[in-house]
């Protein structure tokens, strides 16, 4: 189920969006056959729902994606980058909590 709200970025798109992007941005690295990255993917559609033109939430499937995968070292997934100004600010790794996510947005504006 696609959430207009999240931007489902791939290498030809990744660049370009995180550059351009006004807000802080959320990149959640993921792939279908993860079971984390399910659990995680509705905590990441409630925060972009929640917070629309505040962040800028999106997805990268790493599967169709492997030259940004592998530009931000992405070994484990799901995997959250944190961008502001088009420069990784944070990161973090396995399944966060939703009010560790909205922090760290948070503290990027």
């Amino acid at each position: 189920m696609h959430n207009p709200n999240v931007t489902e970025l791939n290498d030809s798109s990744f660049t370009n969006f995180i550059e351009s992007a006004s807000t802080p941005v959320l990149v959640d690295f993921w792939a279908p056959w993860c079971a984390p990255c399910r659990m995680l993917g509705p905590v990441v559609d409630e925060i972009a729902n929640e917070n629309v033109g505040k962040f800028a939430i999106t997805k990268v499937n790493v599967d169709d994606a492997p030259g940004v995968s592998t530009q931000f070292s992405i070994r484990s997934i799901p995997s959250l980058i944190y961008f502001k100004g088009g420069v990784k600010q944070d990161h973090s790794v396995g399944v966060s909590s939703k009010a560790d996510i909205v922090s760290k947005l948070t503290a990027l504006l």
